[in-house]
Parts: structure tokens; sequence; C-alpha cells
């Protein structure tokens, strides 16, 4: 189950989700409170003043305002809102006047702001000729974010009140200056095959969301796709056998593989235990095995006072700064996730088996948005990012296992549509990839544990790359990380599911500099993994929510790089034919080219092949 507001940047169609799994996402705000207090109130609602404004290269900045507001307006969380109600919208006219062109180095910026953190507005663009949404921003963020290209057009600014509590609202349009993109990295491009779940396995083509880790003692990948726990080897030549490990009564979990409401899996790299978890309302049905699914061991499966959505599970080294283990294993376990007014993490020093209590990351004050899975560094600091905190994408940090949290924002970032992602090096360097409010793939860099971050940058931009979505992140020698997500050169609103007619495809970017430069290659060249829309909102999408929310990514023994995904678009899709909304199991694993050790580096060029296993 995935509970949020409605999208980030979108309207989403209406209808219901492909999968058969109950998934959505809405934030369920306390009603009855805000309602008291809206009764409390007899403010009079104020139309935008002024009503309309213009920006231009010769004038690039236009401000107006409108309040306050006392009855909330929520319809806006069941899709696009309603504003039939008196005052229920506030509408501003934007006339945008540019060169032609103009839109290759400038954006227009749309950010909505108010006084108490605590209220909530939301900002949806609309074409001001057909009434078409253009774009939206609805997270509870504050301030609330559009970026949009600069070319000349004509606008409806359109702000609903969704938890006013009284406030006002100041507006501001301008034409902001699209930084220069550093030169890509220079190093030889690596590549990458892709192998997929045959039909014999259950879930083979119900992937959507999945997981994945690599034993690196046996090599083989472990792989979750809703209910089904998948094996996945590798013969010299790259090519992978899938095998149905589920968790199941009979090797040993009897809650495993049964129902969901959300799948996730972890292996960790130092101790090759792989957790299979399944969201189960505020607990989760969770088990492990240390032998690759020949057997599994029943946990507790999560914390007390755990979230009932988003959960993550993941581990590392216990931090000095912190209670350490109980038992002989060596590592923490985390397990986070998302509630209704907070997200939390209850840590395990018994090797999963228990949890101690869920301790809050945030609550709905700090991050509308929400998060991504949770990475540990080599010294024991926990990383859970988030996609909308304020203004900006962020890590909650703890670094005494899990006991506090500390929120840490990037400035240069603004509130995207897909979860973030961190990966951390071998030296403690976080690379930080999200999706931007403008679609854009970025990544950024952080040498102090997310206190300040660093060439932060555009992935993709010297490919066409204008949309993404379901960013991820691994990193392995200190300056050496991977960034993959799903990409089209095709621009506009990618949830639209009528005029949206981009082909994506898997892409991969690879530092080999410490986020310096990065180097971009199509995992999928020949075969796209979605033709036309992707809807990340929930239940209010239609066929094309097919992939659902997110990807994952990891790294062998050797440091290849392996991405899993749900390719949607097979059979005769692939080979010219329409979209077929499938979500097929597939892993793009690196084939050649330098990994992210550099260990293993060849002396003609840096470049580990097929074969070179120990």
């Amino acid at each position: 189950m995935r509970i949020h507001r409605a999208p980030l940047r979108y309207a989403s169609a209406g209808g219901t989700p492909r999968s058969s799994q109950p998934r959505w996402r809405r934030r369920v705000l306390a009603c009855t409170a805000v309602l008291t207090l809206a009764g409390a109130l007899s403010f009079p609602a104020r139309a935008a003043t002024p009503p309309s404004g213009e920006i231009s290269d010769a004038s690039p900045a236009a401000s107006w305002s409108a309040g306050p507001f006392a009855v909330p307006n929520t319809t806006g969380a069941a899709g696009s809102p309603v504003c039939d109600a008196p005052q229920a919208c506030d509408d501003y006219t934007l006339d945008v006047k540019v060169p032609s062109g103009y839109d290759a180095d400038h954006n227009v910026r749309i950010d909505i702001t108010w006084p108490n953190s605590a209220a909530d507005f939301d900002l949806y663009v609309l074409d001001a000729k057909t009434g078409d949404e253009i774009s939206a921003a609805a997270s509870s963020s504050d301030p609330e974010t559009v970026i949009l290209p600069a070319v000349s057009r004509t606008y409806t600014v359109r702000v609903v009140p969704y938890a006013p509590l009284g406030e006002s609202f100041t507006g501001k349009a301008s034409l902001v200056s699209i930084p220069a993109d550093p030169p890509p990295s220079t190093a030889t491009p690596p590549t990458y095959g892709n192998s997929s779940a045959p039909d014999s396995i259950d879930d083979a083509h119900n992937a959507g969301e999945p997981s994945i880790g690599v034993d690196r003692k046996t090599g083989a990948a472990m792989f979750q796709a809703y209910t089904s726990t998948l094996k996945v080897t590798y013969d010299a030549a790259g090519n992978g056998t899938w095998q149905d490990k589920s968790a199941k009564t009979a090797n040993g979990c009897p809650q495993g593989s049964s129902t969901s409401l959300d799948p996730i899996l972890f292996t960790d790299p130092r101790t090759n235990r792989t957790f299979e978890s399944q969201l189960a309302g505020k607990t989760a049905l969770t088990c492990f095995t240390d032998d690759d699914g020949e057997s599994w061991t029943p946990t507790a499966g999560s914390g007390i006072n755990s979230g009932v959505d988003h959960q993550t599970i993941g581990g590392g080294p216990f931090s000095p700064n912190g209670p350490g283990a109980l038992t002989s294993y060596p590592n923490a376990v985390y397990y986070c996730s998302q509630d209704i007014a907070d997200a939390s993490c209850a840590a395990s020093r018994d090797g999963g088996l228990t949890y101690g209590p869920a301790v809050p990351m945030y609550s709905l004050l700090d991050c509308g948005g929400l998060h991504g899975h949770v990475k540990v560094a080599p010294d024991g600091t926990a990383y859970v990012p988030n996609k909308g905190c304020g203004g900006n994408q962020a890590v909650a940090v703890s670094g005494d296992n899990g006991q506090s949290w500390d929120l840490r924002r990037n400035p240069g970032s603004t509130p995207g549509d897909s979860d973030p992602s961190v990966g951390i090096g071998a030296g403690g360097t976080v690379y930080m990839g999200y999706q931007n409010s403008d679609g854009t793939a970025r990544i950024a860099v952080s040498h102090d544990r997310g206190r300040t971050w660093v060439d932060d940058q555009r992935i993709g931009g010297s490919l066409g790359i204008r949309n993404t979505v379901f960013p991820v992140v691994t990193a392995g020698d200190d300056n050496r990380a991977a960034f993959a997500f799903l990409g089209t050169t095709t621009g506009g609103n990618y949830q639209d599911t009528e005029n949206f007619h981009g082909q994506w495809h898997l892409y991969v970017a690879t530092t080999y500099d410490g986020g310096v430069s990065w180097v971009t290659v199509d995992a999928t060249p020949d075969d796209p993994v979605q033709k036309g829309s992707i809807c990340t909102g929930g239940t209010t999408c239609g066929d094309d929510r097919n992939l659902l929310d997110f990807n994952d990514i990891t790294l062998d023994d050797h440091g290849r790089v392996l991405v899993a995904y749900a390719d949607g678009c097979t059979g005769s899709c692939a080979s010219g034919g329409a979209q077929n909304y499938d979500a097929l199991a597939t892993i793009s694993r690196q084939s050649t080219g330098a990994t992210l050790y550099g260990a293993y580096d060849a002396a003609d060029g840096r470049a580990v092949k097929e074969g070179a296993r120990k």
C-alpha cells in the first residue's frame, strides 16, 4: 500500500492500477482537526492580487498574493482538484513572452509560499486556452514549485487551499537561467546485458517496484517481485538463469509469499544475509535467508509502532556512537516506513530477528514527500532520502544506530515525483540521485554526511534526456558510483496519457572521479522499457501505472552494476508494436567496462569482462 498525496508535478489520469496489488498513495490528514479549525475561522477568501501578470526577457519576474483562506479543498487528493465552490481555488493568469529558442538555457519557475508551514497549499498550472493541466506541485512542501520550459504561452496558475489554516499565500513567477552542465566524463562507457524472468515463474510479469541484492559469496542475485523471491545466477557469458526461491511454509517462512501490500528485499553485502519483507499494515511479514533462499528464518518483522506504508529494509555496520550488537551478527538492520503524520525507523541489534521501537525521522511539518530506501555507510551512518522537504529534497541521517535522526536538505534541489536514492562510497562519500521538479535527472555529492552538497548536476543532458522517473544509486570505491533511471528524450507532461508519446529507456550514468563528471549510457538501446506515459500517482492512474513506483540497484563482488527494473514494453511492443503495459522482471547487468571497484581494473583500458569471477 502506497499512501500519499496527489502527484507532485502532474495531474494523474482517472482509473485504477493494472496491478492486482492494492497499492495507492495519498497523504491522510487529521481531517477532524482541520475542519474544526476551519469552522472556527471566518476570514473571507480573496482573489489574487493582482489577478494577472507578465514575465519576459526584459521583465523576468512577477508576483501576486491571495487569502486568507479558511475552508480546506481536499478534492485534489483523488486527482485533479474540483473548483466549484466559492473561492475553493484561486486563479492567476500568467503571460510568458520570450524570444524563440529562449528555452534552450532558461526555465519558467513558479513558487507559492505561506507563513505557517503547518498549512498546505497546492499548485497547478493549466493551459489558459484549453484548461488542460500542464504541471503541478501537490505535496506538503512549502514552497510548492513548478518548473516549465521558457516558451511564449499563457497559463492559468491555480492555487488550491488543501489545508489552509487561515493562511494567505504569495506567488512568484520568474525566468531563471539553466545552469550549464559540466563536461561529461571521458571514461570508456560501460555496456550492459539484460536478462528477464521466464514465463514459468510466478510474478514474472508482475514485477513493478522490484528490489535486488547480491550474495557476494556465491554471486547469486536475489530479486523480489511482489510475493516472489527469485534467484538469478550468471554463467561466464553473462547469461542469467532464474529460479523461484520464494519464502514459504515448506522452506521455513509460513508468513511469506502469501499476501502483501508492498514487497521489499535487501541483501547485506558484508554478511550475505537476504531479507524478504511483505507489508501488512503497521507491521511486516519478514523472513531472512543465509543460503540464497533454500531455507528461510521468520522474524518479528518490524518495530513497534512502525508506519503503514512505503517500508524499506537496509543495514550495515554499527556506529560507535550508539548501542551495538546483541548477538554474533555484526551489522545493524533497519526497518523504515511511512505513517500518516511522520516516518520512522526501527533498528535491529540481533541480525533482524527483532527490532526496537520505531523512532520518528521527521513529521509532515518537515517533509511531505515519500522516502526512498535506507542505506548505511561503512562508518555506521544511516541515510533515508526524501523527495519533498520544504522546497528541497533531503536525507534523514542517523549517526547513533537509529536512536535519533537529523534532516539535511540539498539546497540545490526542488521536490520531485519519484523517490530519491543514495549510494555511499567506501570512504563515506554520499551520492544522492533524484528527479528534479522539472523532470530531469540530477545527482549531488556530499563529503560531510549530507550537511553540504557539491557537484549537483543534470545527468543525460548530452543525450537529450528531458524526463526521468525512478532514480537509483549505488557506490563502490569512494570515487566511483552509478546512477540509473528511466528516461525519455520527449519533453512535456509525461503523465498525460492522451498526448505524451515518448519512448522510455533504462539509462545508467557512472562516475570514476567522485561525481565531478559522469558518463551516461542507454542500457536498453534496442528495447524500450515503456512507450507513452508513466504514472506514479497511485490508484488515480490508468494502465500506465504498470511499473509502479521505483526500481533498485546493487553491485556484485567485482563491482559490476546490476539494475532491477520492470520491463513494461515486451513482445510485439518491443519490436515496434503498441504499448502493452507489461511489468516483466528484468535485470540489466554490467558486462564490460570499468566497474565500481578499481581493484578489478584491467591494464588494457580498465575493462572487466565476463569470466573474471574468482
